[in-house]
């Protein structure tokens, strides 16, 4: 009996349905992010440059400069997730921003994050899966 439910489980939650979910879910936590740091359509706002002065304070980056990339890099790789186009580049990039974040600003959310970056692994790993723009285009 556990055998059937299994076998009709596997056959239920498939690759397909499994990315489709990650990708979504995971760009709307970035997106909704870096929603955050604009004013209008991709405007930097005072609060992101705030946050990077004060709080998040990044090692090698202005805070100037790290508020830009965050910002747009939270409006362009979760864009590029929900879409399915690039899923692996994107993943990876927002796996590395992941990364960033646990290490240098908020290091007691690891369990955030490692839900995260299982989510984010697992699409650089296996794909966007059917319903994405990188198999419609042919893209591996």
């Amino acid at each position: 009996m556990n055998q059937a439910i299994a076998g009709r489980l596997e056959g239920l939650v498939s690759h397909n349905l499994i990315a489709l979910a990650a990708r979504f879910g995971l760009a709307g936590v970035f997106f909704y992010a870096g929603r955050t740091k604009v004013s209008g359509f991709l405007t930097v706002n005072d609060n992101a440059y705030t946050l990077f002065e004060e709080d998040y304070k990044l090692p090698l980056l202005a805070p100037e400069v790290a508020a830009h990339l965050a910002a747009y890099a939270e409006h362009l790789f979760p864009l590029l997730l929900a879409l399915g186009l690039a899923t692996r580049l994107s993943a990876l990039a927002l796996l590395a921003m992941t990364a960033v974040i646990q290490l240098f600003v908020y290091p007691a959310a690891w369990p955030t994050h490692l839900t995260w970056a299982v989510g984010l692994l697992y699409l650089a790993g296996r794909g966007g899966g059917a319903l994405s723009l990188d198999r419609l285009f042919g893209i591996r």
